[in-house]
């Protein structure tokens, strides 16, 4: 029988610490843990093995977070020495090895830079920034926290979803806001004054209902403030029952959300743009820091200073995708991209809080 030893030796485990995932590492393109695990004639050559193992699997679910599904079967295929040089930091943890054996999880950290360049070489749209929460609202047909079909989104395994979520409190002014509200006439108005107690700047309602095909049928709607509705519709298998298959279900509705966003948010290299605004300045400090902000935003491919007078400054802004995907990559840089008159104007700082929206008669 196999026996394993659960400590590392001193050296080993020294090298593995100096190669670990740094506090600040971006979690967008942190994955793991992957589990690993290979025998061969040493515990050298097993390690070796079991990571090579792991860094494709790594890969492949850092693609399929990044691109549409509807581009999934892009996904370029790379050799191991391409996989080492994507890879930043990589992080062992529960590691158990024998003289011919190592069985280890491992969180790999790849080079944000690195990725988007071959992705663009493979010309696949994808998503480069975090993104926001959203406030989910289950419905059957109405919302109720305590239905199984909202606790079937509570679950761990969701905590680390793509698109981060809320579900609604449940208390007294979620159940007058959402009481009678109806998945085919509801608005972001409906919603803002629950979205903002989550701290999401969009909602997303998912109303499961029987069907007759011997599946579960979703309708999905997402709102957001000054944006239209996007509809989405999904069938789920039944596993036994309507409430037996909830958990697979909720699985679906997470997966379609992450799609909804990509669609929305994906970078497609192919669509280029520029525009020209103005940036009032306080400070040579300030236009430094906006400077700095701009030029770590991906969507952003240059930026030329046009004029330049006390306290406002013309820059001319070449960018990749759309104008709305430059306008939520450059508020995720605290820069806010907003047309005043038919003028672009850029200003520093996060967006001023929404008001609250009026209460109904």
């Amino acid at each position: 029988m196999l026996r394993f030893r659960f400590a590392l030796p001193l050296v080993s485990a020294l090298a593995f610490l100096c190669l670990a995932v740094p506090a600040g590492a971006d979690p967008m393109f942190t994955v793991g843990p992957v589990h690993v695990d290979a025998s061969a004639s040493s515990a050298s050559v097993a390690q070796s093995i079991a990571m090579a193992q792991g860094r494709p699997k790594a890969w492949q679910t850092l693609f399929r977070r990044l691109a549409r599904q509807q581009d999934w079967s892009k996904q370029p295929p790379l050799d191991d020495t391409a996989l080492q040089r994507l890879i930043r930091n990589f992080l062992v943890n529960n590691v158990r090895r024998s003289t011919t054996r190592f069985v280890a999880d491992v969180t790999f950290e790849f080079n944000p830079d690195a990725v988007a360049k071959v992705l663009h070489e493979a010309n696949v749209a994808f998503a480069q920034t975090a993104a926001k929460r959203v406030l989910l609202i289950p419905m059957n047909p109405a919302f109720s926290r305590g239905s199984a079909w909202a606790q079937a989104f509570l679950q761990p395994r969701f905590a680390d979803s793509v698109v981060p979520f809320s579900l609604p409190l449940g208390d007294a002014l979620d159940r007058e806001a959402l009481g009678n509200l109806s998945i085919q006439q509801a608005s972001w108005m409906d919603v803002e004054p629950i979205a903002q107690r989550a701290r999401a700047t969009e909602a997303v309602l998912v109303l499961a209902a029987p069907g007759n095909d011997g599946k579960l049928q979703l309708t999905l709607k997402r709102i957001g403030a000054g944006e239209a509705p996007v509809m989405a519709n999904v069938e789920v298998p039944y596993v036994q029952g309507v409430t037996a298959t909830y958990p697979a279900a909720a699985d679906a509705t997470i997966a379609a959300i992450a799609d909804m966003w990509k669609q929305k948010s994906a970078l497609d290299y192919n669509t280029k743009g520029r525009l020209t605004a103005d940036v009032h300045i306080s400070s040579l400090a300030q236009w430094a820091a906006i400077q700095a902000s701009l030029a770590g935003v991906p969507n952003v491919s240059s930026m030329n200073i046009l004029a330049m007078n006390t306290g406002l400054a013309r820059v001319q802004i070449g960018y990749l995708g759309t104008q709305d995907q430059l306008r939520d990559a450059l508020g995720q840089a605290s820069l806010q991209l907003n047309s005043q008159g038919g003028e672009w104007v850029l200003r520093q700082g996060a967006p001023p809080p929404t008001p609250p929206a009026s209460a109904s008669p």
